[in-house]
């Protein structure tokens, strides 16, 4: 079931995967809800990852739904973004999996040249986006920033 980190395969998609409940299932069980506000704004229409900047990314490893997590326009200004429903499986963590998504979200964003924020809550997410380049911030619903190219 699991491979290593170089059989970790993240692209953008435009629709959400057949195997979102797995997904779901085990985020509720730890209790996230990020992957079912996803389902639920994308069934909506309210949130798509459609708009300049956004992108939706799945990590895979052998065929298998890893991980998933992207960027939108920030609430708060429409002149940032902000890094939104990452989850990785349990099965997954420690594998490089959030990193490979992180990354590749990042990635895409460059060309646009502003600001990534996140709200993060738990030591490990707290430990984690610092590792790959988000400092402390002190705003309303926002804990960490990713200033990119300066």
């Amino acid at each position: 079931m699991m491979g290593d980190r170089d059989a970790v395969v993240v692209s953008q998609i435009v629709e959400l995967p057949d195997q979102l409940d797995q997904l779901l299932q085990e985020a509720e069980a730890e209790g996230f809800e990020m992957i079912s506000v996803l389902q639920d704004e994308w069934r909506s229409g309210a949130n798509r990852f459609e708009r300049p900047g956004e992108i939706l990314a799945l990590a895979t490893i052998d065929g298998e739904v890893a991980g998933i997590g992207g960027t939108t326009q920030d609430f708060m200004d429409s002149g940032w973004l902000r890094m939104r429903r990452f989850y990785v499986r349990p099965a997954y963590r420690r594998l490089g999996v959030g990193r490979q998504i992180a990354l590749f979200v990042l990635e895409h964003a460059k060309v646009f040249d502003c600001p990534i924020v996140l709200y993060t809550a738990g030591p490990e997410a707290e430990a984690f986006w610092p590792a790959i380049g988000f400092t402390p911030i002190e705003r309303d619903n926002t804990t960490h920033i990713f200033r990119g190219k300066q």
